[in-house]
C-alpha cells in the first residue's frame, strides 16, 4: 500500500493564474524533511512574475503549475500582490536560495541530490560547491542534457533514464520554466518519492558563474534590475516589456480581490 501522502497545509491565495502558499523557508524545509521521512515526494515552483505571467496567459502552463505540492513567491512583486489580496506571505522564497538551504537539508537528513541543468561542466561545479558548504551531502549525480532533448520523446527519456538510475531524494532542475516542470512531471512518474525544485538559473549561481544581488537590493525588490545590468542584451525585452507592465497589472488585480467582498481564497 503506497504511503498517505498530506496536503500541504499552508494558506494560499491567487495572483493572477497561480496560487501562491504562506509558507517560508524554513518551514518549507521542514514539509520536505518530513516528506522523506514519510515516504511521500512532491514538485516546488519557485513563483517569480515571470511564471506568474506565462501561468496567466496559457491555461495549460497554469495548470501544470496546480499539480505542483508547493507553489512560493518568488519576487517581490508576487510578494506585494499575495500581501495586497491579504495573504500573510512570509517573504520571498528563491530558488537560488532554496538551491542551498534544501541541499543543506539533505546532508542533515543523510539524502542525496541530483543536478540536472546547466551547460557542460555547469553541474558538475554546482556539485561540488554544495559538497563542500554542506559536510555529508551525497550528490547522486548531475547531467547537462543537449540542446533541444525535450524535443522528442526519446530525448526526454533518455535524460528521465539516467536520473531515475541514480535514485536520488532531492532533484534540482535548472532548465527554465515550464521546460523544467514538464520534466519533473516525467520524472515524478518514474521516482514519485523523491522532491523537485524546479530552480531556473540556481545551478549555474550555484557554480559560481553570476552572482545575486545583495542582500539590501534583494529586501527592497530591486534583484531584477540588478540581473538587468549583469545581462541587459538577454533580459531587457523579458524585464521591461513584459514583466514590468503585467507586475503593475498584477498588484492592481491584487488589490481589488481585497476590496471585493468573497473575492478571497
Amino acid at each position: 500500500m503506497a504511503p498517505e501522502r498530506p496536503e500541504a497545509g499552508f494558506a494560499r491565495i491567487g495572483v493572477g493564474a497561480v496560487e501562491v502558499m504562506a509558507v517560508g523557508e524554513e518551514e518549507l524545509l521542514d514539509h520536505v524533511a518530513e516528506g522523506w521521512r514519510r515516504g511521500h515526494g512532491g514538485a516546488i515552483v519557485t513563483a517569480n512574475v515571470d511564471i506568474v505571467r506565462a501561468a496567466t496567459r496559457d491555461p495549460a502552463l497554469a495548470d501544470l503549475v496546480t499539480r505542483s505540492e508547493i507553489v512560493v513567491a518568488d519576487g517581490m512583486p508576487v510578494v506585494w500582490a499575495s500581501r495586497l489580496a491579504g495573504l500573510a506571505v512570509p517573504g520571498r522564497v528563491t530558488g537560488a536560495s532554496l538551491v542551498h538551504s534544501l541541499t543543506g537539508r539533505a546532508a542533515r537528513e543523510n539524502r542525496s541530490v541530483y543536478l540536472l541543468g546547466g551547460e557542460p561542466g555547469v553541474p558538475e561545479a554546482a556539485a561540488r560547491v554544495l559538497a563542500e558548504r554542506c559536510p555529508g551531502l551525497r550528490v547522486a549525480g548531475t547531467c547537462s542534457p543537449p540542446f533541444g532533448f525535450d524535443g522528442t520523446p526519446d530525448g526526454v527519456r533518455a535524460v528521465v533514464e539516467e536520473v531515475v538510475a541514480a535514485a536520488p531524494d532531492l532533484v534540482l532542475v535548472g532548465l527554465g520554466f515550464p521546460k523544467q516542470e514538464r520534466v519533473i512531471e516525467a520524472l515524478r512518474a518514474e521516482l514519485p518519492d523523491a522532491w523537485y525544485l524546479g530552480c531556473g538559473a540556481g545551478i549555474p549561481m550555484a557554480a559560481g558563474r553570476f552572482s545575486r544581488a545583495p542582500g539590501a537590493v534583494q529586501r527592497v525588490g530591486a534583484e531584477w534590475l540588478y540581473r538587468l545590468a549583469l545581462e541587459p542584451r538577454r533580459l531587457a525585452r523579458r524585464y521591461l516589456r513584459d514583466d514590468a507592465p503585467f507586475a503593475i497589472t498584477l498588484l492592481a488585480g491584487a488589490l481589488r480581490t481585497r476590496l471585493t467582498p468573497g473575492r478571497r481564497s
